[in-house]
């Protein structure tokens, strides 16, 4: 990523240093997670779809501990992995809202809240910022070569409220409260970035 283009990485320190995180990333271009990966200061198991995984990206992207989901379906396989990765003490990328798009954190899906209040993990908000301004001249689906990408942590949150309910309901309420810290998260970002 840093040969690339320039990534500007702002409080990459608030990823906790040990035990299980899940950064949820806003995703407007398809370089989105492999920056992240590039400068997360621990190794990061991203669900991605299946997709993705086609001729030599399947054994790459199996290869670098990223996990092949199923977007049609509740995919029990991939949730496996995932909820695994936080057994094991390790950092899970999400892209909340499912797919690419705006980016800015307005359609979540229930999946974050499902890994957040069922394993306990705290939610580390991450905002991509200047990966889909204008396309390359060479690569036209790619940023400008070297041009300034910057990724900006959040400080870390719980999604549950406490009371260690997996309901609906408890779920539904873990959404909004997930929705509102990307958000405000988001804002300080594009605040702090000037973009």
């Amino acid at each position: 990523m840093h040969g690339l283009w320039r990534p500007r990485v702002l409080g990459a320190w608030k990823l906790p240093a040990s035990g299980p995180a899940i950064l949820a990333v806003n995703h407007s271009h398809n370089i989105d997670g492999p920056m992240v990966m590039g400068v997360s200061p621990r190794p990061t198991h991203f669900l991605i779809k299946k997709e993705a995984f086609v001729g030599p990206l399947n054994p790459f992207l199996t290869g670098i501990g990223q996990l092949k989901v199923d977007r049609t379906t509740a995919d029990r396989a991939a949730i496996t992995q995932a909820l695994g990765v936080l057994e094991a003490g390790g950092v899970l990328g999400i892209f909340p809202e499912g797919t690419r798009g705006e980016g800015d954190f307005t359609s979540l899906r229930a999946g974050l809240a499902y890994f957040a209040v069922r394993s306990g993990a705290p939610i580390v908000p991450v905002a991509v910022l200047g990966s889909s301004g204008r396309p390359g001249r060479l690569i036209r689906q790619l940023p400008p070569l070297r041009s300034r990408v910057d990724v900006v942590f959040g400080d870390p949150f719980d999604a549950g409220d406490g009371s260690g309910r997996r309901t609906r309901r408890a779920l539904d309420e873990a959404t909004e409260r997930i929705q509102k810290q990307l958000t405000s998260h988001l804002e300080n970002a594009r605040r702090l970035t000037g973009r």
